[in-house]
């Protein structure tokens, strides 16, 4: 187990290591992670390599018995690279170069940008091969956060039109899949399909999903080529990962195409964010780091928590006290197997002044280093527990296309996945149950509980495995807006909604709607349900009911006949179908029912305490956190404001 800081010694005077690197001992860490934004110091101009300074940083670390993750420098190119290279700039939708400045301003299909990746890394690796101080390498950093996965570059252009040639075996086979007689937008040769850039009205929804898959195919490319890089030089045997930013939902790139490239997964957890006026809620911070697990379906790395307020020009909340140490047993308990806090020190120059760290610009030590060094002096009597694997009945299924699909057409103006995801998410957290949020390529066999919320571009083997997950005694549970689309982002003539689904959910969508800001609709139980009243926004799929049985219909004068929520017997299981963005109260009495039915135990606690539960070696242990601001009770424990504890079945 790694446990330690980000540190940037190069953003301050040399002569503040030696002390720097003590104070990180007396935090208890054995690991700090450099070099991801240093490519200039390594590269100073083009072709003359120097590395004395990380060696003199790495030299002094051992000294101290300190590992070291280093990071190739990728995100932040230099600036006699943009200058003399300015093809390796993306470009904005409008055709503009991005300037440089910021960071991850590059082309991922930029031929010369690969070329000077290559020479860095390459000059990098050969360096440090032999170098055991090294435990692992980072790959670049936070792929394709802050808009950087997107470009509409000429490179763009003739690496899409080249992808489209491979996906399909000719120009008419694009046309007859992508209906371009609509609107005349049949194409005699491939080198005519445009980028998706501004247009009157809109562009063809196929070639905005063929889009979406071209930007995840070049990040995971690029990705690719670092790994195999790094391998090469550096053996099979060297650990690669990559920090994963938070918002991976809403990323044009498939974060699970990326990580089957790594050995390690990590992630950058950050709860609060500059301009917030009080951090996301639990259940979003769990959805988060279950989501990363879930990228390999085993543990991972946090590679920056954070102590204190973020933000690069507006400054956001600040973690009371414990609360921040509390976000990182919540993330050890949700599978983190190491940690490092962003930032051992707050910066003084540049655009993360106001990203504060363990200490602040006046290098006092206070409260928040305080907070960490308790913090690792406590997990590290735990090393065996946390590595033990997460067993979850429950899994949250969400894909890629699905998401893209949305984000090509809303709708809804209201219409946002990661909500949609975290209402399915929200009930089963809030029961202290282990849930793992995985891609719908997963298998599905293991758990009991699948919730599948608005999966609109159907796949058949994702279908298949459901139908039979269904079968063998599984429960599912459909949103609105499920199995819409197919592959090329179309609809389906002659098939009722949801397509291919309508036996397993016994019955069809018969009539729909969108709806916008403050508009909501009734809803009203049957039978055992009769005394539960309702309330659904976003959408309505309103549904007539073939074998399914009836939970709630629309208490609507004209559509008061259509179902709102069905469930179906379907072989040993049952398929639920939940037609609106229903209430947090109706949700939580259908989610408990779910629970019964499956003989899934859970755990009560106070509102805002979280509990998981981990097993090793048969015995159990309870991660218990206080997310609230005063005190509040959990297994029978009383917590104090943002306190968290870690025991054993025993003790209780």
């Amino acid at each position: 187990m790694y446990l330690g800081v980000d540190y940037y010694p190069e953003q301050w005077n040399e002569d503040l290591i030696e002390s720097d690197l003590d104070n990180i001992i007396e935090l208890g860490s054995n690991v700090i992670r450099i070099g991801e934004f240093a490519w200039h110091i390594m590269e100073p101009v083009e072709g003359r390599f120097d590395f004395s300074y990380f060696d003199k940083v790495i030299i002094k670390a051992k000294e101290k018995n300190l590992k070291v993750i280093f990071g190739t420098p990728t995100a932040t190119m230099p600036a006699w690279l943009a200058k003399k290279y300015p093809e390796v700039l993306s470009e904005f939708e409008d055709g503009t170069k991005r300037e440089f400045g910021g960071r991850r301003q590059y082309c991922f299909n930029s031929k010369t940008y690969y070329k000077y990746s290559e020479s860095i890394i390459r000059e990098l690796a050969s360096h440090y091969k032999d170098e055991e101080g090294i435990v692992a390498w980072q790959i670049d950093n936070e792929f394709g956060h802050e808009g950087s996965d997107e470009c509409f570059c000429d490179e763009c252009k003739k690496g899409f039109r080249e992808y489209l040639k491979e996906q399909y075996k000719d120009i008419d086979e694009l046309n007859e899949k992508w209906g371009t007689t609509f609107w005349s937008q049949q194409y005699n040769d491939f080198d005519e399909i445009p980028l998706p850039k501004k247009t009157i009205t809109t562009h063809n929804p196929a070639l905005r999903m063929e889009w979406e898959r071209f930007r995840s195919v070049s990040i995971e490319k690029y990705a690719k080529f670092q790994v195999e890089l790094l391998k090469e030089i550096l053996g099979e045997d060297s650990v690669i990962m990559h920090d994963f930013s938070g918002g991976l939902f809403d990323k044009h790139f498939d974060g699970s195409k990326v990580a089957k490239h790594l050995d390690v997964v990590a992630y950058n957890n950050y709860p609060v964010w500059g301009g917030q006026r009080e951090p996301i809620p639990a259940h979003e911070i769990a959805c988060g780091l279950d989501f990363n697990r879930g990228l390999k379906g085993k543990n991972f790395w946090i590679t920056e928590a954070i102590m204190g307020a973020q933000g690069h020009d507006v400054i956001g909340y600040l973690p009371r006290p414990n609360q921040a140490k509390m976000w990182s047993y919540q993330g050890i308990a949700h599978g983190c197997s190491s940690l490092m806090y962003f930032r051992y020190r707050g910066a003084t120059k540049g655009a993360e002044q106001y990203c504060y760290g363990i200490l602040d610009q006046d290098n006092v030590k206070r409260r928040k280093f305080y907070e960490v060094k308790s913090f690792f002096e406590d997990i590290k009597k735990y090393e065996d527990i946390i590595n033990s694997e997460i067993k979850s009945d429950i899994a949250v299924v969400y894909d890629y296309e699905s998401m893209a699909s949305f984000r090509i057409q809303r709708q809804s103006f209201v219409m946002d996945c990661k909500k949609e995801l975290y209402r399915l998410y929200r009930p089963f957290y809030e029961k202290n149950l282990n849930i793992d949020v995985i891609p719908s390529d997963r298998d599905f066999d293991n758990y009991k509980v699948l919730l599948v919320p608005t999966m609109i571009v159907y796949k058949k083997d994702v279908q298949d495995r459901i139908i039979k997950f269904v079968e063998n005694g599984g429960t599912v549970v459909f949103t609105f807006r499920t199995a819409v689309k197919d592959y090329y982002n179309n609809l389906t003539l002659n098939e009722l909604n949801p397509t291919f689904y309508t036996e397993l959910i016994g019955g069809f969508v018969e009539e729909i709607e969108s709806l916008q800001e403050g508009q909501s609709v009734n809803i009203a139980g049957e039978g055992k349900y009769s005394n539960v009243n309702g309330t659904g926004e976003v959408f309505r799929d309103m549904l007539k009911t073939t074998t399914a049985k009836t939970l709630f219909k629309y208490e609507d004068e004209f559509f008061n006949d259509l179902s709102a929520i069905t469930v179906n017997e379907y072989g040993k299981g049952k398929a639920y179908y939940i037609g609106t963005a229903i209430d947090d109260n109706t949700m939580d009495i259908i989610a408990s029912d779910i629970l019964k039915d499956n003989q899934i135990e859970y755990i009560d606690s106070d509102f805002g305490v979280e509990i998981v539960q981990r097993v090793h070696e048969d015995k159990k242990y309870y991660f218990i956190m206080n997310h609230n601001g005063k005190k509040a009770k959990g297994l029978g424990i009383e917590l104090m404001p943002y306190e968290s504890k870690i025991i054993s079945a025993e003790e209780l």
